[in-house]
């Protein structure tokens, strides 16, 4: 039998599933839009087992999400666009060329020289993609991205030409305010349209508040779903050790119940 090194396995069985008439049905099906939700998912469970802190579900799971960039290569290899090799060349000349400091005569940077020149770096690369163009600052911004994550993104860019607060307090000011608005909204009775833009203007804030006190806001949606999620089990173990039902017991019951949780530290 002969002996691969991993990545010439994967990419082996991964042209093997794609043969027609040989192949597996379902893979040979797909095409760069259909595996798409897979890729995204598999991102999010290498994230997930990081933040369980779970190394051997962390290396499943980057295998799972490494066989996604097979999947996509082997597409593109069959329809005569690129293949792995051409990824893994691209992606290492770019590291090159964003660490001038590690890779060429430049001297070492504190970490925000490194970030500024990655961002010039970055800025002139797609200069040079668009032949000189004028694009949008926020042009290459992905709206595929998490509503938050992409939020913080555009707040960023805005940041380089001088289009954010100086203050944290400042953000404050603008989350009462927007607040405000959608509570106005609220009172008035408004439209779900008018309720879901006010809506998205207080997230557009939080996501500001968020990344000014550097802290990842979908970092921090998961830690606030998980902290809920294990408050409520146990509030499901109390119900259960007490032989009643959950939805018979009145909101200042299960308040109690909250409570109880938070005081165990969940």
């Amino acid at each position: 039998m002969t002996k691969y090194n991993g990545i010439s396995r994967i990419i082996d069985i991964m042209k093997q599933l794609r043969t027609p008439e040989t192949g597996c049905p379902w893979d040979l099906k797909q095409n760069f839009k259909s595996i798409a939700p897979y890729t995204i998912e598999e991102a999010y469970e290498v994230v997930d087992a990081i933040e369980r802190d779970d190394m051997d579900d962390l290396k499943d799971e980057l295998g799972d999400l490494l066989l996604q960039v097979v999947f996509h290569a082997q597409m593109a290899e069959e329809a005569g666009l690129f293949n792995f090799d051409d990824i893994a060349h691209a992606v290492s000349d770019k590291m090159q060329r964003r660490h001038p400091h590690v890779f060429s005569d430049e001297t070492g940077k504190s970490i925000d020289d490194v970030k500024n020149s990655w961002e010039v770096i970055k800025a002139k690369e797609k200069e040079a993609k668009t032949g000189g163009m004028s694009l949008s600052l926020l042009e290459d911004i992905p709206s595929a991205l998490p509503g938050m994550a992409r939020s913080v993104k555009l707040q960023k860019r805005a940041a380089r030409v001088g289009f954010d607060w100086p203050k944290v307090s400042q953000v404050f000011d603008k989350l009462d305010e927007e607040l405000s608005e959608l509570r106005h909204e609220i009172e008035q009775n408004g439209s779900s349209e008018r309720l879901l833009d006010e809506m998205g203007d207080v997230m557009f804030v939080i996501a500001n508040l968020a990344r000014h006190l550097k802290i990842d806001p979908e970092q921090a949606s998961r830690a606030g779903n998980q902290k809920f999620t294990n408050r409520f089990r146990d509030m499901e173990k109390q119900v259960k050790d007490s032989g009643k039902d959950m939805g018979s017991l009145t909101l200042d019951e299960l308040e109690t119940m909250w409570q109880s949780a938070k005081i165990k530290g969940l």
